[in-house]
This record gives C-alpha cells, structure tokens and sequence, in this order.
C-alpha cells in the first residue's frame, strides 16, 4: 500500500466542514442497517501476517531492506519466487494465539479486526482449494489460522473482516507487476479471484467487512466480485479499493487524516508505523507513549469527520505480538474505557468550522469537545450554538467543570476554570449536555439568499476512481443553508450539460425526484464575441492524479517557470486554436495544464465547452470550478461549464489527466450556445427569517461515490 496525493484549496477545506443536521438526517435514513452498524464500530484492529514476509521481518539475505513497506520484500529485494516460496517451510508460528490477538483488540477498544488472507506475494493464510500456496499446504503448521481468528471473533464479540490483494506475485497468469501495483487482471486470474472471494464468503461465517487492494479492474470485474460479496454475506461491506465505484465504503490514503467531511461511509487505514505494515525486526519504536498520543489523536481527527480507523499491528513470524504495538494498544485502550462515549457511535463534528483547541463529536444532546491542546487563554468559543448548555462533566471520571458559559453575537463561549490545565499528552473531553436537541446555527449561513449554485454551496464528498491511481474526492452532492426576507417560488436553472438528468431535491427535510425536462429557455444576456481570447500555453506533463494542482493557479506568468523554479516556463502553442481537438500526447498517469487569457469587457456569464480524457480540472482566476474523472475509463468526453468571468483579464486554466491512454484529445470550445433552462417547482420557502436547508444529489445515481457532474445547476428563489 502507498499514499495518495491530496492537494486541497483552504477554500474548500473550510467550507465543507459544514454538518447539517438535517443532512445527517437524510443520509443515515437512506443507509441499510449493516453500514449504520459498521460506521458505528468507529476503530477496528488491521492485521497485516503472513507465513513468509513476516517471518523475514524486513531482512533478506542477513541485511535490512530498507525500500518499501517489509509485507512487499519479495519485490523490493528482488526475490526468486521459488526461492521465496521456501521460506513457508520455516513457518511455525509457536506464539499464534487467536484468542489472545482478539482479547488484544478487545481490551485495545477496538471493535473488529480484519486480517490479511493474502497479500501481494499470493500466499494464503487460509485453506483453500485452489493452490497448495497456502498455510495448511505449504507450511509445517497446518492450521487455518484466518479460521481460528473467525471462530476467535466470534466467541469475543467482535466483528470480523479480511484483506484480499486483488494482484498476485505468484499466479501464473496474473499480469506483469508494475511499481504500482494498480495493473490490470487477466480473465484467468479473475477467475482464480472470485474462486477465493466465494470460498471466504462461504467457509468463515459472518464478515463484516472485505479489504479489497490494489489492482486496476474493469467495471465488470468489480461488479463481479461485489456481487459475490452482497450475495453470500448481505452484511458485508466492501471496500473502495475495489475499484470502479463498486464498494460500499471508500478508503482514504493510508495513514491520512481528511480535513473535510465525507458524505459516504469511509475509513483511515493506518499503521502503528507509517514506514510498515508487516512485521519488521529491525523497527525502531520511541517511547510507546508518544506513539499511543499520535494514534489516538488520529483516532479522534477520523470519527469527528465522520469516519473509521483502522489501526495496524505487524505479529512476528512465531505469531507473537511486538511489545510495543501492544503496550500502544493497551495505553488508548485505557483512555476509550473512560471516554469511548465520545467515540463509538458518535457523529461528526457538527460545526461547520474546525477548532485550534481540538475536535467534537456529537449525539443526541450533547457535545464531546477532545482537548487535544491547551485552548488559548482558556476559552471555547462554540460559534452558532443555540442549544442551552445544562452541565460540562469531564467525560473520564463524570465530574462536572466549574465553567462560566455566556453568549455573545449568536456565540456560546466557555470559560474554563484557571486551575483546568492538560498533562501532557493528555486528551481530555469535555461532555456539554445541551437542554433538548443540539442546535446550531451555521457560520457559513446564506442570509437573504435568492441564488443556490455551486459557489455557495457546501460540497458533499466522497471518493471515486477506477483503480488507485485515478482515485479523487469526488463532489456528491450539494447543501446549502439559508435565509430568505419573502416567500419565494423556487426555480431550477440548468443548461444543455444537466438537461434529462435526474435529482433528488431535499428541502427542509421533505425529499422528491426531479426530472429536468428543460423548462422555459432563457438566452444568457452576454455577448460572446465581445470576448478576447488569448494564445493557449501549456505545461507539464506530471506525474500526478487528477486531484489537486501542482503549483498555484492564481495569477500565473507563463514567462516564468511553474510550479516552481525547478520546472520550466510555460511553451506557448500558436498552433493551438480554439474550438478544435488538441492532441496530448504524453504517457499514462500523467497531468497536463492549458493557460488561456480572456478578456471581457464587462463582467458577465459565459457557457464554454470542455473536451478531456480520463480526467479533468477547470481553475478560473486561481478558483477551482470543476473536477472529475472519466468513469467509462478511457475515451473522450465533452461538457459545458457556466464560467462568472470578470471584467479585464481572466485566466482560464484546464488540468487534463490520462490514466490509461498514452494521448487525449482536449480542447476548450467557444461555440456553445448561451442558453439556460428555468423550470418551475411547485415547492416555496416560507421567508419568515428562519434557517432553511436544501440538498441535491443525483437520483439513482451507479454508485454512491460518483461524481454528480451538474455544475451548472442552481436553485433560485424567485419572490416575485
């Protein structure tokens, strides 16, 4: 496993923290009952052992390997796969103790553990039927140990998952492995694949959860498998890594922490060490404390966005526990114990903003404010909060806190006790019991809103992507809060880009499905030849994905070099002409950038037309306008974007990624008609003043992590 590259605008982070109640609502009354229990499990033990990496421990041939994480040695020291093989011979893991692992995870808080069955190097930590390449065959164990781990679950109350690498080094008609690891499967490998995923779904009793990783399916193969899973366990969740928007859950970078919240249910794997997910012997530790604070901050940071963490022990070859990761286990085990109200089954931070001081969960009634630090001059400032406070207890013991709790400009605000101070490394909670339901008024709230569109809505997140290298955070949805002076009719505009899609409108808690059959025309009031455009430029290729920038896109010179002093200026292409196709030719998984000046006499909205690849960001003076990929995996795709361009120079920059092809056909298109669609709902908004909430999303949509690729859609709030 390797980590993403996300690069996030500050604009974003900051404005999609919003969590609307009554959003939360709204997607925990569409979820089936397997997900609200897994999301509820909030932290979970990963266990990466398998019969030769960990028995090699990082070590080959008497000397460390120090390159890539010590599960992946056969491909990073260059190891015959026959001589690999081997050394299942010398595994007899004396120490292997299911239970006592669960007991481990038990005691650890944790609330389910799921374990490698194969990994990369193909070897099985199960029977199965299909090769002798596995722990009862090819060792002198004999034992089913992902089977003793089932059964061990099952008799500790705890849920239990699995891990299955969807590459395999060692079958024969796998493709060749690239550094990546996302490569394509072959049919007989497919084959062998949804043999074992029926095999694990059949012979372990109940799953929670299949970690699928790495590979670079097609649609049909993912589908295959997600069906396997859905059809023998209904209760089983399946992990985005799959591929191709097939899973129920999507999976963030390993080790990595989203400053925003995500509309789908999602998950932090992570490591007691970033360097390593396998055993490795030669692992240097610190002090187990440190570690337990670090852990535990990440633990806090997923579940106030509203994920779950999976954190990661490696056991040695014999089966046993490092010291370390179990005392690091065992330290938060005994924090959660004491405060795990604020964690298990809790929601996300309902505030649309983050906090210096810490984070906050929530449930009903209440407020669990995580101290990770001393708040500055010992004030809490809660921003919107309109709920009456009733008592603040320290959550660990039930004590209640001397605070002086006053409100000032829609504000409640804490002052806590002089004599209240942290212990270092200390986490404490404060639990705030509120009088009736927790009532926020959000700080990003649209007052006298008469227009909800995009450059005022909160995004919905999720994750989609075709295999790992295509991955983005994909925008879901929409929301917006909001006042109005008068009652207004709402009206849906649109353009040809969204006309016969279908939506799910969401207003103050009453859903319906739209259709947009097109409505009255209304002719934009430009003039599109009034426009200047300049000469296009480009730079690049890079190696990237399609999510983020490489270097700022906000007053570009293209006589300078970018994104930094290390790469060269921008090459300009007098050859390039609107309104025809380019051809970018460049290599797979790689970014390129077009730069292109308009010049407007008069502020005003303009459609241009988009043509790209695999992938595709348009950025307009420095503000990203759209992102997303191409789910159909290869080919060209086309649409319309309404562009708020302002008077003088504008700088129009397009980021197009290719993922599979080794050339795309872009181009940026002025001939597009400048017409709009208006439709009139029957719905109205009261406009007595009070805070209102609407939400879109996409109806039916294939999968819930894709995009919903309406830009141009907004709600208007006509009073007339």
């Amino acid at each position: 496993m390797s980590a993403y590259n996300r690069l996030l605008s500050m604009k974003k982070i900051f404005v999609v923290l919003l969590g609307l109640i009554i959003t939360a609502q709204f997607v925990q009354a569409q979820e089936p009952v397997a997900q609200t229990e897994w999301k509820n499990q909030k932290y979970s033990m990963f266990i990466h052992w398998g019969a030769i990496y960990s028995t090699l421990g990082g070590v080959w041939e008497g000397k460390p390997v120090t390159k890539g994480y010590s599960e992946q040695i056969q491909a990073h020291a260059g190891i015959y796969s026959d001589t690999y093989g081997d050394i299942a011979k010398q595994f007899h893991p004396e120490h292997w103790n299911a239970d006592s692992i669960v007991l481990l995870a038990k005691a650890a808080g944790m609330k389910s553990v799921v374990m490698t069955s194969k990994h990369h190097d193909g070897f099985c930590m199960f029977h199965t039927a299909y090769t002798d390449y596995n722990v009862v065959d090819a060792t002198p164990f004999k034992r089913d140990v992902l089977k003793e781990l089932s059964d061990a679950c099952r008799r500790h109350g705890l849920k239990f998952g699995m891990y299955f690498s969807l590459i395999d080094w060692h079958f024969p008609q796998a493709y060749p492995i690239s550094s990546s690891n996302s490569d394509p499967i072959t049919p007989e490998h497919h084959e062998f694949n949804k043999k074992q995923v029926t095999e694990l779904m059949t012979n372990y009793g109940p799953v929670s959860e299949i970690w699928f990783d790495m590979g670079s399916l097609t649609a049909q193969q993912s589908r295959d498998l997600a069906d396997i899973v859905h059809r023998l366990q209904p209760g089983c969740m399946v992990s985005g890594r799959l591929g191709n928007d097939a899973g129920d859950f999507c999976v963030m970078g390993d080790n990595q922490y989203p400053d925003y919240k995500i509309a789908s249910a999602w998950q932090t794997p992570a490591s007691v060490y970033d360097e390593t997910w396998g055993y490795r012997s030669w692992q240097e530790h610190g002090k187990a404390e440190d570690k337990a604070h670090e852990k535990l901050e990440g633990l806090i940071k997923v579940v106030s966005r509203g994920g779950n963490y999976l954190l990661n022990i490696g056991p040695r070859g014999d089966g046993s526990v490092v010291d370390f990761e179990k005392e690091v286990l065992l330290l938060n085990g005994a924090w959660l114990k004491l405060n795990g109200e604020a964690i298990y089954s809790a929601s996300a931070n309902p505030f649309d903003t983050t906090f210096a001081w810490g984070e906050v969960t929530t449930k009903p009634g209440k407020l669990y404010l995580h101290l990770l630090q001393q708040p500055e001059h010992g004030t809490i400032i809660l921003p919107g909060l309109n709920s009456k406070i009733s008592q603040v207890t320290l959550l660990s013991n039930g004590k209640k806190v001397p605070v002086k709790i006053s409100s000032k400009d829609g504000n409640t605000q804490l002052q806590l006790p002089a004599d209240f101070k942290l212990a270092d490394k200390d986490i404490a909670v404060l639990a705030v019991a509120c009088k009736g339901a927790v009532d926020i008024t959000p700080v990003h709230l649209l007052r006298h809103a008469t227009r909800l569109n995009r450059d005022n809505a909160t995004p919905l997140f999720s994750f989609s992507g075709i295999d790992y290298e295509s991955y983005y955070r994909s925008e879901v949805g929409e929301q917006w809060a909001f006042t109005t002076q008068h009652p207004a009719a709402l009206q849906l505009v649109y353009s040809d880009a969204e006309k016969g899609k279908r939506i799910l409108l969401t207003l103050n808690g009453s859903t319906k499905e739209i259709l947009l059959d097109g409505g009255v025309t209304s002719p934009l009031k430009n003039d599109p030849a009034s426009l200047q455009w300049g000469p296009m430029y480009s730079a690049g290729p890079f190696w990237s994905g399609i999510d983020g920038t490489h270097g700022s896109v906000k007053d570009i010179d293209p006589s300078k070099p970018w994104p930094n002093n290390d790469n060269a200026a921008w090459t300009l292409h007098s050859d390039w002409k609107n309104d025809a196709p380019i051809a970018l030719t460049a290599d797979k998984s790689v970014a390129g950038y077009i730069l292109q000046e308009i010049t407007a006499p008069k502020a005003g909205d303009y459609l241009v037309g988009f043509n790209s690849g695999d992938g595709i960001a348009v950025y307009l003076n420095g503000e990203e306008q759209l992102l997303h990929n191409n789910p159909e995996r290869g080919g060209t795709q086309s649409e319309v974007l309404l562009l708020s361009l302002k008077e003088g120079k504008n700088q129009l920059v397009a980021k197009f990624y290719s993922r599979f092809a080794k050339q795309a056909v872009v181009g940026i298109n002025r001939n597009v008609p400048q017409v709009l669609y208006v439709q009139q709902l029957p719905d109205r908004v009261s406009g007595s003043g009070k805070v209102e909430h609407c939400v879109i999303r996409q109806a039916n949509p294939v999968s819930v992590h894709r995009n919903l690729r309406m830009p141009n859609l907004a709600v208007v709030l006509d009073s007339k």
